[in-house]
C-alpha cells in the first residue's frame, strides 16, 4: 500500500484539474498539491485530441450578466444563476492565462480574437492538453498518472482524501488530504452508443469519463442535482464529429431527406428567444421519427477552398472525420453530411448534472469541492468554464486548508476498501467463474437504451418503462458481486461499470421525479409532454441516506438560489 499525505488532493488531471492545481500552488506555493489521474495527464479527458474553439467567452459587447441570461434561456429557464455568473466573471481571465502558457488563439489584423459565434473564439488547440499538463507540472503539483480512484475517504462526514489503485503497478494508493477537489468529468457509457462492437468507443464524450466522480460522491452521501437534464449531442453519423464546426464555422444548415431546412420553420424561435441547444437535437430526432429522415448538415454550398479549410479545422480536434471522408471517397462540398443524435450523457458542462455546490464550489460534504463537468447547476461551461471552476474551487480549497486539521485515516477502513477493490481479480484467481465487465456493461446499456430513454426510443421516457429500468438496475447492482477481472485492465473496467451502474440508479430516480418535459430531445417525457414552470421550476436533487441505504429525493426551490 502506498500512502501519500497532501494538503490538497485533486482527483482528475483534466482541464479543470490542471487549472485547479496551478491556482492552488500560486495562492500558496508551500502547499503540497497532489493530482491523481486515471490516464496520463498529457493526453487525458475530453481535451485529449484538442479543440478548435473556446465556446464560452465574453466577446466585446457582452457581459457576465448577458451570459447568465443566455445560459438561462438555453437551459429553458432553470440554472444556478449564482454559479453561472461567477463562472462568467472568470472566463476571459482564464483564457488569457492559458494563452500566455502557449495556446494559439486566432486574431484578426488588428490583434483582436476572432469570434466564432456570440460566445466563441477560434483557436488552434490540438496541443491544448499538453499545454495544461505542462503548466501543472511547472507549478509544482505532484502528479500520479494511471491511478484509478475508487472511493472518497470520509471521517465524521468530512472528506479526508481518496483511495484507488495503479493501472500499471497494481499498487493500492491511499491519499490523506486536508481538502479534496473532484474534477473527474461526467459519465459516458451508461447508454448503448450509435456504434457497437469494436467501435463502441467511437462516441462524442470521452469514453474514459465513466461517472467515477459522481459515483464516489453518491456513495459518500453527497447531494447531487439535475441528473435528469441529460445531454444528447448532435453529431455526424458514424464518425460522431462535432456539428458546431459545420454550423458556426462554415454556415451549414440542417435539412431533412426532402431537402427542407426544417429548423428555421419549426424549432428555431422557441418563445421568441431562439432555439435552445436541446432543440437542435429534438428537431432532427422528430424528423427521423416522423419519416422525413435521414437529416443532414447541408455543406454543398462550400467551395473547394472551404472544404479544405473545414478539414483543416477538424484536424485541430477531430482528425478521424477527415480520414473517414478520405477513406470513403466523400467530399462535403459535393454531398451533405448526415447527422444523428448520440446516446445520452450525464455531464455538468454542456448540461448541469453533478454535485450540488456553493458558489465557491464546495459540495455538501465538508472538505470536498467539485469543478468542471462533475459540478452541477451551471451548464454551458465547455472548456473555459471548467477552467474557471477549477480556479474558483482551488481558491476555496486553499482557504479551507489553512483552517483545517490533519485528517486521521483508519487502517481498517483502508484495508476494507482495498479488499473491495481487488475482489473481482480475487474471484478470477480463485475460480475464474463470474461475469466479465464487458458483459455487465452491455446489459446496463441495453436496459438503459430500451427502458430509460435511449436512442432506441428517440430519447423518450415514460413511468412504465422507467420502473422496469429501475428494477433491472437494482438487479445489476446486486450482481456486481460476481464481476471478475483477469488483469489490471479488466479490474479497472470492473470498477468503471460499478460506477456507471451507481450513476444509472440515481439517474432513474431523477427521471421519474420530474413530471414535465423541460428539455425535449435531451429527455422527452411521454407522460408529461409540456414544460410546467408553475410546478417544476425547481431543482431535483438526490442523496444517499447512510442509515437506510436508500436514494432520497430533495427538491430545491429556484427562488432560493438566484439573486
Amino acid at each position: 500500500m502506498k500512502k501519500i499525505d497532501a494538503d490538497i488532493l485533486i482527483i482528475g488531471g483534466g482541464t479543470a484539474g490542471c487549472l485547479a492545481a496551478v491556482e492552488a500552488k500560486e495562492k500558496n506555493p508551500d502547499l503540497k498539491v497532489v493530482i491523481l489521474e486515471k490516464g496520463h495527464i498529457d493526453r487525458s479527458g475530453c481535451l485529449a485530441a484538442g479543440m478548435n474553439a473556446i465556446n464560452a467567452y465574453i466577446n466585446p459587447g457582452e457581459t457576465a450578466e448577458s451570459f447568465v441570461k443566455y445560459v438561462r434561456n438555453d437551459a429553458r429557464g432553470l440554472i444556478r444563476e449564482d454559479l453561472v455568473r461567477s463562472m462568467g466573471q472568470e472566463l476571459n481571465s482564464v483564457v488569457k492565462r492559458v494563452e500566455d502558457w502557449g495556446l494559439p488563439i486566432l486574431k484578426d489584423t488588428e490583434g483582436n480574437y476572432q469570434a466564432r459565434g456570440r460566445w466563441n473564439i477560434k483557436i488552434n488547440g490540438e496541443s491544448l492538453k499538453p499545454i495544461l499538463a505542462d503548466a501543472a507540472r511547472k507549478a509544482g503539483a505532484e502528479i500520479y498518472n494511471r491511478v484509478a480512484v475508487t472511493n472518497l475517504l470520509t471521517q465524521d462526514g468530512r472528506v479526508t482524501g481518496a483511495v484507488g489503485f495503479g493501472l500499471r503497478d497494481g499498487e493500492f494508493y491511499a491519499v490523506s488530504a486536508k481538502a479534496t477537489i473532484v474534477a473527474t468529468g461526467g459519465a459516458s457509457g451508461i447508454y448503448k452508443p450509435n456504434n457497437d462492437g469494436s467501435a463502441h468507443h467511437k462516441i462524442w464524450y470521452s469514453p474514459f469519463n465513466t461517472g467515477a466522480g459522481y459515483a464516489m460522491g453518491i456513495r459518500a452521501g453527497a447531494e447531487m442535482t439535475s441528473f435528469e437534464m441529460r445531454f444528447v449531442a448532435l453529431r455526424t453519423k458514424d464518425a460522431i464529429a462535432p456539428t458546431g464546426t459545420l454550423a458556426l464555422g462554415f454556415g451549414a444548415k440542417q435539412v431533412n431527406a426532402l431537402g427542407e431546412e426544417f429548423m428555421v420553420e419549426k424549432y428555431a424561435d422557441v418563445g421568441g428567444n431562439g432555439a435552445p441547444t436541446c432543440y437542435r437535437t429534438y428537431g432532427p430526432t422528430l424528423e427521423n421519427k416522423e419519416g422525413r429522415g435521414p437529416c443532414y448538415m447541408d455543406t454543398t454550398h462550400l467551395t473547394s477552398d472551404d472544404s479544405y479549410n473545414l478539414k483543416k479545422s477538424y484536424l485541430n480536434m477531430y482528425p478521424h472525420i477527415v480520414l473517414y471522408w478520405a477513406g470513403n471517397g466523400k467530399d462535403p462540398s459535393v454531398e451533405p453530411v448526415e447527422i444523428a443524435g448520440t446516446e445520452p450523457y450525464i455531464t455538468g458542462g454542456h448540461c448541469q448534472a453533478g454535485y450540488w455546490i456553493t458558489e465557491d464550489r464546495g459540495t455538501t460534504l465538508p472538505g470536498l469541492y467539485a469543478a468542471g463537468d462533475v459540478a452541477g447547476g451551471a451548464p454551458y461551461k465547455f472548456v473555459s468554464g471548467c477552467w474557471a471552476e477549477g480556479v474558483i474551487a482551488a481558491r476555496a480549497a486553499v482557504e479551507y486548508v489553512m483552517t483545517g486539521s490533519n485528517p486521521d485515516v483508519s487502517d481498517a477502513v483502508l484495508a476494507a476498501e482495498e479488499k473491495r477493490v481487488r475482489a473481482p481479480q480475487q474471484r478470477w484467481d480463485e475460480s475464474g467463474d463470474g461475469v466479465s465487465p464487458r458483459e455487465m456493461e452491455e446489459k446496463l446499456q441495453s436496459v438503459m437504451d430500451e427502458y430509460a430513454g435511449g436512442i432506441k426510443t428517440f430519447y423518450e421516457i415514460s413511468e412504465a418503462r422507467l420502473k422496469i429500468a429501475g428494477k433491472e438496475i437494482e438487479k445489476l447492482k446486486g450482481q456486481t458481486q460476481f464481476l471478475i477481472a483477469r488483469d489490471l485492465h479488466e479490474l479497472n473496467l470492473a470498477h468503471e461499470v460499478i460506477d456507471r451502474i451507481d450513476v444509472a440508479h440515481v439517474l432513474i430516480k431523477h427521471l421519474l421525479h420530474r413530471q414535465e418535459t423541460r428539455w425535449p430531445g435531451f429527455t422527452t417525457n411521454q407522460d408529461f409532454p409540456e414544460r410546467d414552470d408553475e410546478e417544476w421550476l425547481k431543482f431535483i436533487n438526490t442523496r444517499l441516506n447512510p442509515e437506510t441505504g436508500d436514494v432520497e429525493i430533495v427538491e430545491r426551490a429556484y427562488s432560493q438560489v438566484v439573486s
